[in-house]
């Protein structure tokens, strides 16, 4: 600011016997400041700084000081000296032009929130067109679109903060920009959408042949098909599975090759394999599976810019939340519980529902991700528990605890009463929990609507027609309708090939390389930065992969038992 209205106070102020002494020395001491003489201007302003009746300069004095300081690089003696003026001196009147220094001293040290709350503080119309240049100056620094959020959280009113969350948007990649949000900040606060989004639509990188490396723990001297089974048997099902896509991808005209290596569920040998030259040229990288030896290959993935799926079948976000080439096949923890939600308020008349979940992290992840859409889609949520393993009885207590009978001892009332809720969510695919749930539906015989998870019905030894009985509704984002035509083909074509019926991770290795096939024929290798949010891929045997924000599948059909079959749930 180059304008300092402190120094105007100078021959305004009155002047008194008692105070000759410190008139000459503070006009010696501006004097030094004038001429830019800031260390000698520090040296002669301290004395004066300190309070004596006969003293009518320690307010300027401690000002000039602090400008001084601030101009020879001392940040911190002018920060503190600032701070303690508005302690000293509250009443001063031209605190304003404090707080403007300090505003931008908190900027300069990328103290950004108190910064603005200096700003905020500051009234008199001389400054403002100072601070607004503060603001645009030193907030086109924050790239991150979270704290710029924030900010604006805080200061709804402020163009300068919107004009900085646009921009941390437009640093985006194009997948992950949120347009409406950009559109909408643009139109509220009267921004130009062209000079705020720097990032370019990228165009499509298309090739005769796409190359997928697998870097997978397989385990074996040989990835021959065998009858006899192996050590981790569901890579090497994956595995055949994807193999198979890609013979039929081949055969439509997608060109697709795969490069399998075997990491040996080994850390450093991992990060030998990526030493491979060949690796750089990969348009995807699949693998390793397991999250001990993730992080090598993210940051090759990184470095490189090539799109990376860590494990086909994971539901983790982690795996894609840092990474902007990294995405998930499946849908997260997240969107599992978000999708649960967003189905039962589309299904269910009753908007009352209680959640059970496990011990663990993604249980809980799941848990809360639905009570959070739920409670935005007005669904009532009266009870929700974490469940021991060793626990599980109390399941049965809250549900089932009769507390009337008919004349043959049967219940007819419980006490949490029959119809009161509409539905139990289950974020857990433990047996123990989720048959405890069903177990006490089926003894209350009432309308409640329990939702789960397709891994239910993998190994499990609770009765189906309990499933078909009590009404429950599973996510199910890999579920193949087995009478399907494009089933039935898979079907023949994988017990052509290997002289045995798929297996459950085979059909996911084929069903992952068929829409990875599509996604790379219609977006190209680029497909993450070319496809828009929103973005569904039909699946072959599955409902497809839709694209969205957090770069996980944002499709989650649900299917239940009717007739003994499973089926789409409409």
């Amino acid at each position: 600011m180059t304008r300092i209205l402190i120094g105007l106070i100078l021959f305004v102020l009155p002047v008194v016997a008692g105070a000759q002494d410190f008139r000459r020395q503070y006009k010696q001491a501006k004097e030094y400041f004038d001429r830019a003489q800031f260390s000698q201007a520090m040296d002669a302003f301290k004395p004066i700084m300190v309070y004596d009746r006969d003293n009518p300069y320690p307010e300027y004095a401690s000002f000039y000081y602090a400008l001084s300081a601030q101009r020879l690089g001392y940040t911190s003696v002018a920060k503190e000296t600032f701070l303690q003026m508005k302690k000293l001196y509250p009443e001063w009147g031209q605190l304003e032009e404090v707080n403007y220094w300090l505003c931008k001293i908190y900027f300069d040290q990328g103290e950004y929130f108190q910064g603005l709350l200096m700003a905020s503080q500051i009234t008199h119309p001389d400054f403002q067109s100072g601070i607004k240049d503060l603001k645009r100056a030193y907030l086109m620094n924050v790239d991150d679109p979270e704290t710029a959020k924030m900010m604006l959280e805080d200061y709804p009113d402020d163009q300068e903060v919107a004009r900085a969350l646009v921009r941390a948007l437009g640093k985006q990649p194009v997948h992950l920009q949120e347009t409406d949000l950009i559109d909408s900040l643009c139109l509220r606060y009267q921004l130009s959408r062209e000079q705020l989004v720097s990032v370019e639509a990228p165009k499509p990188i298309f090739r005769d042949t796409y190359r997928v490396a697998l870097i997978m723990p397989f385990l074996a001297t040989s990835l021959d098909p065998t009858p006899i089974k192996k050590r981790n048997q569901f890579v090497l099902d994956l595995y055949d599975g994807m193999r198979l896509a890609a013979d039929s991808l081949n055969k439509q005209g997608v060109k697709l090759e795969l490069l399998a290596y075997d990491n040996e569920r080994n850390g450093d040998v991992t990060k030998k394999l990526l030493q491979k030259e060949e690796l750089t040229s990969a348009d995807v990288l699949v693998g390793p599976l397991f999250q001990e030896e993730s992080t090598a290959v993210q940051e090759f993935s990184l470095a490189n810019q090539i799109n990376l799926v860590i494990n086909p079948i994971s539901n983790n976000s982690e795996f894609a939340n840092k990474n902007p080439f990294a995405f998930l096949f499946q849908p997260s923890h997240e969107t599992v519980g978000a999708r649960s939600a967003e189905w039962l308020s589309t299904h269910e008349k009753r908007k009352t529902c209680m959640v059970y979940y496990g011990e663990s992290v993604k249980d809980s992840v799941m848990a809360f991700s639905f009570i959070k859409r739920a409670l935005e889609l007005g669904i009532k949520v009266v009870y929700a528990e974490e469940v021991r393993k060793d626990a599980t009885a109390t399941i049965l207590t809250t549900l089932a605890t009769a507390t009337e009978f008919d004349e043959w001892k049967n219940p007819t009332q419980f006490k949490l009463k029959k119809d009161s809720i509409g539905s139990i969510f289950v974020a857990s695919d433990e047996e123990l929990i989720f048959s405890k749930v069903i177990n006490s539906v089926e003894m209350r015989k009432d309308s409640i609507v329990v939702i789960g998870h397709e891994r239910w019905i993998q190994n499990t030894s609770v009765d189906f027609s309990k499933f078909e009985r009590t009404q429950v509704h599973l996510a199910a984002p890999n579920f193949s309708a087995l009478t399907s035509t494009a089933y039935v083909d898979y079907r023949k074509k994988y017990l052509k090939k290997h002289g045995i019926l798929p297996a459950e991770y085979a059909t996911i290795g084929y069903e992952f390389i068929m829409t990875l096939g599509k996604m790379l024929s219609t977006y190209g290798a680029n497909f993450l930065q070319t496809m828009p949010e929103g973005t569904q891929v039909p699946g072959v045997l599955t409902q497809g992969y839709t694209l969205q924000a957090g770069r996980d599948n944002g499709t989650v059909p649900f299917i239940v038992f009717r007739g003994g079959q499973l089926v789409i749930s409409e």
